[in-house]
């Protein structure tokens, strides 16, 4: 649940999928300020926040490849606004996981959430 101020007496906003990726601009006494992909800001509790680094397509098809290389095979593509789990980073590029279990690389400039 986001609010629009760091209490639960606040007002609500709305709810994010659990795996949403969000940037944290401010941390107050178990609350976290966030910003979504669209820039839109709004508070959270602490504890309703993943460990798990998601990320989000942001161009309207991505090539996911085998390896960190623009010349690796495409093992997939992912549509915009596809969540992907982000299991490393390397350069210029996300190792992710799609929700299907498929691994791949894709260049970090392709989605937000880094």
């Amino acid at each position: 649940m986001l609010y629009d101020a760091p209490s639960l007496k606040a007002r609500r906003l709305f709810i994010l999928n659990q795996s949403y990726p969000v940037e944290i601009v401010v941390s107050l006494e178990g609350w976290y300020k966030v910003r979504d992909a669209a820039g839109g800001l709004a508070w959270v509790e602490a504890k309703d926040l993943s460990t798990r680094k998601m990320a989000m397509v942001k161009v309207p098809r991505a090539d996911v490849r085998r390896a960190a290389d623009e010349n690796a095979p495409v093992v997939f593509q992912a549509e915009q606004d596809v969540l992907l789990e982000v299991l490393d980073t390397v350069d210029n590029w996300a190792h992710v996981k799609h929700s299907d279990g498929t691994v791949g690389y894709i260049r970090i400039t392709q989605v937000w959430g880094l």
